[in-house]
């Protein structure tokens, strides 16, 4: 028999292996180091042979900067150290256990808001896991509604409905696109049944969009006494922060059968209990909700995290799964599988950098050959023990149904199960618990996601970075560039919340991880003061052009190459690596735009915001990003035309910016053209300025040349422009000796 198993051993479930970049990626760092420590140097000396104040504010000022830019990219290098790639054979899973012994799988999918995130598309996402090639009865799908809205609820009733049709559609035709809008989208020719199924579909959509509309759901689509009863749970007086707990069951996975006599997959629909006085934590209050609520009614030991837009593009995803949970060396200390953001309706050049390569695809690869990624908030397979402990340390649950080795023996719409769910649900169950803080995902940041994977990995957990060739998700990304700063915002203060908390990735984190993983951490937690330096070289090598002032070396001083080696090596790594992961020149030209732009507006808005917060001057609550555009957006969107529209305070920075930039080369040029300066004193601050100009075409085109919805306010225009001239005439004064 051993002779039999040598000669059969087990198929393999994956593979990994090491970047061909590595070496070139230690061999650079350490020559990009020394020319680093150089500047610093050369910095550094300016600074002490500065005889005068402004010449002392601006060389410390760039100091700063360059300490600053010196430090990302130190960061950075954790990413490049270890990076590898996974691949795994989501076939082999079935051949070494039945589908009878698969782990149970609950699906966690969390939405807020009916008019920001269309309760279609929620359903959607629901429709496309419960069409796992998986088996659908191991399968619970629990949609978090913190909107508390009748609307989304209505919407899961269709959508309940149009799954005991959907689910055998998918899996007679053997479907690779299971979310029926994305299917009826990418496909042109119909067979008699697709168009029966299409025609059902389109008439699901029409009523749940007419019942949105109209914002109440009307006595003609209530069909039954049962869903009657449902709408009843709502209170008068109801409102999103204020109503109470309402659970209800649509599907349940032992009774319920499609069509073809399967059984489906559960489908329960939970609104947590909200009070004006309570906490409510956010998006991880709403998963911890989930979490107690599917561990008594459930009790999956694997748990699939989703945003309500990103839904499944890939059938066999949890197979990918188990090819890493069924390996038993792997599995002690593997706390999450997570898996890449991939967007859907991105335009041909990605304008405002939205697919967030750097963060979703290279970064975790590096990530992945250290410990593991961080955790992204949607597209991660738990297991459910992660939110109990570490590796090493199980906590003791404060009643037995929420212990991992309960087993639910009562019906799950039994009255003592609703009983134990409306208390598990309620706003003050956590009080005086360890809920939030040692035990589920985390609080303590608006970036719930970043935090909660960052303390498990301290707390000694692994993760694995699965990047199929096919992305396993498909998401929304915002289109319009305030949606994009607002959300950008958001992300700033909750990194600089956990950086500057007891728990900070250059103490804590280093600690627990050691430095490689603190340092990636970190990158991500301090990369909004980046705005710093990108703030300082957006205005003080232009104000000083225009005081006649020079703060680089000469063309023809060994010095300028140091300068001109440090950017083509920062900006020719970080091209490669954006060519090498699919990305094409001008999607990359628009990345590096928005990282400036960035800089300058949600970064810098975001940073002062956590600093005014921190002395109780300001507070920041949670802001959904809108996933609804009109047609002419869309169709601006398409054409890569940047959307301004609204007069928000960051296009204020933003326009000011290319102002002075602009007006600064326009005065070098005059400078060479027509008093004879010579460029070469000149050539890195015009370089500057004139790469900023490049860069912010189209901020003058919206201010000047268009006059459609989306062009630069008037309003911001002219305060933008009062504003250049105000720094300008300040600066002629601070600069003078």
């Amino acid at each position: 028999m051993e002779a039999l198993s040598r000669a059969c051993p087990p198929p393999p479930l994956h593979t990994f292996q090491p970047s061909r970049l590595t070496g070139f990626n230690r061999v650079f760092a350490a020559g990009y180091t020394c020319a680093i420590l150089a500047l610093l140097y050369h910095r550094s000396l300016k600074l002490i042979n500065s005889t005068t104040l402004p010449s002392y504010f601006i060389s410390l000022s760039m100091l700063i900067s360059d300490l600053l830019l010196a430090f990302q990219w130190t960061a950075t290098q954790s990413y490049r150290m270890r990076p590898i790639y996974r691949n795994e054979f989501p076939d082999n899973p079935g051949k070494m256990v039945k589908e009878s012994d698969f782990p149970p799988l609950d699906v966690f999918i969390c939405t807020a808001d009916p008019y920001k995130e269309p309760p279609m598309g929620v359903a959607n996402t629901a429709l496309s896991v419960m069409a796992y090639d998986y088996p659908p009865e191991k399968i619970s799908v629990y949609v978090s509604d913190d909107g508390g809205s009748q609307l989304t609820l209505f919407a899961f009733m269709e959508a309940a409905k149009f799954a005991s049709h959907w689910l055998p559609f998918c899996r007679k035709n053997n479907l690779v696109e299971r979310s029926p809008e994305a299917y009826f989208a990418s496909t042109n020719s119909w067979s008699s049944e697709a168009e029966e199924i299409k025609t059902m579909y389109d008439s699901m959509k029409f009523r749940v969009e007419n019942v949105v509309e109209r914002g109440k759901v009307g006595d003609e689509y209530i069909t039954g006494e049962e869903d009657r009863k449902a709408f009843l749970k709502w209170t008068h007086g109801s409102t999103r922060q204020n109503h109470p707990t309402i659970i209800q069951v649509l599907l349940e996975n032992n009774k319920d059968k499609d069509i073809t006599s399967h059984l489906m997959p559960t489908l329960i629909y939970v609104s947590r209990e909200k009070s004006k006085t309570s906490p409510h934590h956010f998006k991880a209050g709403a998963l911890n909700v989930l979490l107690r609520v599917s561990a008594a009614m459930t009790n999956a030991p694997l748990i699939l995290t989703l945003d309500c837009d990103m839904h499944s593009n890939d059938p066999s995803t949890p197979l990918r799964v188990l090819c890493y949970l069924l390996n038993p060396h792997d599995q002690s200390k593997i706390g999450y599988i997570q898996f890449p953001q991939y967007f859907k309706g991105i335009n041909k050049n990605d304008t405002y950098g939205c697919e967030y390569k750097r963060l979703f695809q290279i970064n975790p690869v590096g990530f992945d050959g250290l410990a593991g990624p961080n955790y992204f908030g949607t597209g991660c397979f738990f297991r459910r023990r992660v939110f109990f402990g570490g590796p090493l340390t199980l906590l003791s649950s404060e009643i037995p149904e929420l212990g991992l080795s309960h087993v639910v023996n009562k019906p799950i719409q039994s009255q003592p199960i609703f009983e134990l769910l409306h208390k598990l649900a309620g706003c003050n169950y956590e009080n005086h618990t360890k809920w939030g803080y040692e035990v589920g995902f985390r609080y303590g940041s608006l970036v719930e996601d970043y935090y909660t994977g960052y303390r498990l990995q301290c707390g000694g957990w692994k993760s694995i970075f699965c990047n199929p060739k096919r992305a396993a998700f498909l998401g929304d990304a915002p289109i319009t560039l305030v949606d994009l700063l607002n959300q950008q915002k958001r992300w700033a203060i909750g990194l600089l919340e956990v950086v500057f908390s007891k728990f900070s990735p250059l103490t804590y984190g280093i600690k627990s991880m050691g430095l490689l993983m603190g340092l990636a951490y970190a990158h991500n937690g301090m990369r909004a003061f980046c705005s710093i330096p990108i703030t300082i070289y957006a205005f003080l090598p232009q104000l000083a052009l225009l005081n006649g002032i020079t703060i680089f070396p000469m063309v023809s001083e060994p010095w300028f190459l140091l300068y001109v080696f440090l950017f083509i090596g920062a900006y020719g790594q970080d091209l490669l690596e954006f060519i090498l992961f699919d990305g094409t020149i001008q999607r990359w030209w628009n990345d590096q735009r928005i990282w400036m732009i960035r800089g300058v507006t949600c970064n810098l808005f975001g940073s002062v915001e956590f600093f005014l917060k921190s002395f109780g001057i300001s507070a920041q609550g949670f802001n959904v990003t809108s996933k609804v555009v009109d047609d002419e957006q869309s169709n601006r969107y398409e054409q890569g035309v940047f959307e301004f529209g609204v007069p928000s305070p960051m296009f204020v920075s933003l326009t000011t910016a290319a102002i002075i930039n602009l007006v600064s080369f326009v005065w070098g040029l005059f400078l060479v053209a027509f008093r004879g300066r010579q460029l070469e004193g000149m050539f890195l601050q015009m370089f500057i300025a004139g790469f900023v100009v490049v860069n912010s075409l189209p901020i003058y085109e919206a201010m000047v040349l268009r006059g459609d919805k989306g062009r630069m306010p008037v309003r911001i225009a002219i305060i933008s422009t009062f504003l250049a001239c105000g720094l300008v005439a300040t600066a002629s004064i601070a600069l003078r000796d």
